[in-house]
């Protein structure tokens, strides 16, 4: 007989197909299921649409009546975009509700499954429920920190370098570590670089998923003197996501003007400290604006400034099977470093993935 962790683990997979798509929502997942068969599916597919457990119980139909629901989080009690799923839950007969994670929204904390219970349905709580934080990680920090959750991207040489002296980077990465990016692009609701990389590479910071539609990030580049071409394909290119240049308070208006009439880009002035864009400031227009992640991708600059400004929550290095052999090319990161290796930053969870010949490392801040 298949068990709770068969079926949640289930939903948790029928989740993942929203990413992407649900920002700022999270992702969930829901099955209905009656004799230890499933009897209906579902999940949250686009933002301001049904939820998951409404999908699966319309999926199950009349056949829900007496059945379980497996959703990977707990059904929400509050009309938003769309009615209270306790309410569908309730009409359907549902008579047992089996979820992997608590609401950690603090405005509705624990008031779903309370309220099932009241109503009579019996409720387990718990199961798989590691996987449902991992699954909502961006979530989970956007909704309690107020905050965007932020993956920090390198591609670099076994040697430690991003490009040679030259700044020619393309490509240290084989074509399957390219493919992931850009799916890690689709998942994110915004991608940033500094007006260097744009300056080197004029970048278009789309994605591109093969025959597969996916969504571009809202593009942000930090420009603290407005220095970016007026020509730059990210000013030009054909995109719904938005460009955002960051800039100090001193540049040009007739610039500013020429860039905005331009198309969807948007010049948003911040604090700035030594020349370079406080992140952290910058952290708190990003949220107010409903970007609840940031994908960084350098270059070297950005990289030091993001890490040496405590944003970062998780990290994505690839490593290429390839040495430059020399210290003049292009680090990971620039600038002035720790004096000690006991003050450096230290990373956890640790995981390994193959793309071919290079390896990628993943871990938290």
């Amino acid at each position: 007989m298949k068990d709770d962790i068969y079926f949640m683990k289930l939903a948790l997979s029928l989740a993942e197909k929203g990413r992407g798509y649900t920002s700022p929502n999270p992702l969930v997942g829901a099955v209905v299921v009656k004799n230890n068969k499933i009897i209906g599916k579902g999940y949250h597919e686009i933002y301001g649409k049904a939820h998951a457990e409404v999908n699966a119980i319309n999926n199950a139909g009349i056949d829900a009546n007496d059945a379980t629901l497996y959703v990977t989080l707990e059904p929400c009690n509050h009309a938003g975009h769309t009615p209270p799923c306790t309410e569908k839950i309730i009409e359907s007969g549902i008579r047992r509700v089996v979820v992997a994670m608590c609401d950690p929204n603090p405005n509705v904390l624990g008031c779903g499954m309370p309220y099932l219970r009241e109503k009579g349905i019996e409720i387990t709580s718990g199961v798989c429920e590691d996987e449902a934080k991992k699954l909502n990680e961006i979530f989970i920090k956007y909704i309690t920190k107020k905050r965007p959750f932020v993956i920090l991207k390198c591609a670099s040489t076994l040697d430690g370098q991003i490009a040679t002296k030259t700044y020619d980077s393309k490509w240290i990465t084989n074509e399957h570590s390219r493919a992931f990016v850009h799916k890690l692009r689709h998942s994110m609701s915004s991608i940033m670089v500094g007006v260097g990389t744009i300056l080197k590479d004029n970048p278009m910071l789309t994605t591109r998923l093969g025959d597969i539609k996916g969504k571009d990030p809202v593009r942000i580049i930090l420009d603290t003197n407005l220095s970016i071409p007026l020509d730059a394909k990210v000013l030009h290119i054909d995109s719904l996501a938005e460009t955002l240049i960051i800039t100090g308070d001193e540049i040009s208006i007739e610039k500013k003007e020429r860039i905005e009439n331009s198309g969807k880009t948007k010049i948003i002035t911040c604090a700035a400290k030594n020349g370079l864009i406080d992140l952290n400031s910058l952290m708190d227009k990003i949220a107010s604006l409903k970007i609840d992640s940031v994908l960084i991708e350098g270059g070297a600059t950005v990289i030091a400034s993001a890490l040496k400004s405590n944003i970062v929550d998780k990290i994505c290095f690839f490593y290429a099977p390839k040495i430059l052999g020399g210290n003049d090319g292009i680090p990971i990161c620039s600038g002035k470093g720790f004096d000690k290796i006991e003050d450096s930053i230290k990373v956890k969870d640790i995981k390994f993935k193959r793309f071919g010949d290079d390896l990628m490392v993943e871990g938290y801040i």
